[in-house]
């Protein structure tokens, strides 16, 4: 029985949030507290370890109440139950993008968005830069300055080098691993 109630309960959570994980907060305290699952303190406390810990809210938070009413087994259920409507979204839309992508118009907005995408990518890249060079004080991270400099000229190097140049996706692959090697975890 607390399976099915875990599932419904954040299976409803899951169909009815939009705006991402903390406009879900609302409604999981209300779930909970609905089922009487647990206390608002005990929930509040799981909120606060949610937000701590990597990974989207939602999941977190579904994961912990699943986990503390039936297990390992109940996490799975509550995180499964939360992730399907968003899941199943996603696959309705992949369905009707790749049939969409037949269409030229659609192809060529998409291709039309790429350097767009590589923009608010490089954007970023430079204002986290800026930020690490100049916190409060006037420091420059010289370490950080280079390795901006060296994916920028990867990237835009491989659009001389290479017809198509690099994936963005492979550019932030590159600087995450930079990041690690260089400043550890």
């Amino acid at each position: 029985m607390i399976y099915l109630e875990l599932f419904f309960g954040f299976l409803k959570v899951g169909l009815f949030t939009f705006g991402g994980g903390y406009a879900a907060i609302p409604l999981i305290r209300e779930t909970v507290l609905a089922h009487s699952w647990m206390s608002d303190d005990t929930l509040s406390t799981l909120i606060a370890v949610s937000e701590s810990t990597p990974g989207p809210i939602m999941v977190n938070l579904a994961t912990f109440v699943g986990s503390q009413k039936a297990g390992v087994s109940g996490a799975l259920c509550a995180t499964f139950a939360v992730v399907l409507p968003a899941f199943v979204v996603i696959l309705l839309l992949m369905k009707l993008l790749k049939n969409a992508m037949k269409n030229p118009a659609v192809k060529a907005a998409v291709n039309n968005m790429k350097p767009c995408v590589a923009g608010m990518i490089m954007a970023t890249g430079v204002f986290m830069a800026a930020k690490s060079f100049f916190p409060e004080a006037i420091t420059v991270d010289a370490v950080a300055l280079v390795l901006t400099v060296i994916l920028a000229f990867l990237y835009f190097g491989s659009k001389k080098a290479f017809k198509k140049g690099m994936s963005p996706i492979l550019l932030i692959i590159l600087a995450g691993t930079a990041g690690v090697a260089i400043y550890g975890i």
